[in-house]
């Protein structure tokens, strides 16, 4: 079977072909999968999955997901290099202003404002760290909330895999489903499917 477009209507036999035909492009898909996830993926999982597609809903869901996710992500970039920009603008002012003040300073006065300078520029690169440090936390911590959202949107709209957790290897398995979800998705979209 070449293909099998979405199911619109309640026909039964359509779904039951639409059914085989995304659980055969699903086990397709599957085996290119490390071999790790493959044993993971039963049958029984692909047969599930291949059901919540059916319609093409999960693909729009997915789509979604996955456009907000870039957003965000190019928000944040753009948030952490305006971070940076704006200490780089102050490292090249104190580097002015000491210049400044070891020209109009008095030699007698020099070991003084070296040790006041230094102590500045000492001043300065902690305050750069630690805004640096809070802004990757807020970039974890808003990357974290967003894998959550995606993790409870999938599984109320019963995609089955998808459910709220951190655990490293539950993450890694959503993350291969997603993949075959969104491969799928553009190969139907390629052949006019979708």
């Amino acid at each position: 079977m070449d293909g099998c477009p979405p199911v619109t209507d309640g026909d039964p036999t359509k779904q039951q072909q639409r059914h085989y035909y995304l659980l055969s492009e699903l086990q397709i898909l599957a085996k290119e999968l490390p071999s790790s996830f493959q044993q993971r993926m039963s049958y029984s999982t692909l047969g599930d999955l291949a059901l919540a597609l059916i319609d093409g809903t999960v693909y729009a869901i997915a789509q979604e997901l996955l456009d907000i996710q870039h957003l965000t992500e190019k928000n944040l970039y753009r948030q952490r290099q305006n971070l940076h920009g704006e200490h780089q603008a102050l490292k090249q002012d104190i580097a002015r202003k000491h210049k400044e003040s070891l020209l109009s300073c008095k030699s007698h006065n020099l070991p003084l404002l070296r040790s006041n300078q230094q102590a500045e520029q000492e001043a300065l690169e902690i305050r750069v760290r630690e805004e640096q440090r809070m802004m990757d936390k807020k970039i974890v911590s808003e990357m974290d909330q967003k894998v959550t959202d995606q993790q409870n949107t999938l599984e109320k709209a019963g995609v089955p895999g998808f459910y709220v957790t951190a655990n490293p290897q539950e993450l890694t398995m959503q993350m291969n489903l997603l993949e075959l979800i969104l491969k799928l998705q553009q190969k139907e979209s390629q052949s006019g499917y979708l």
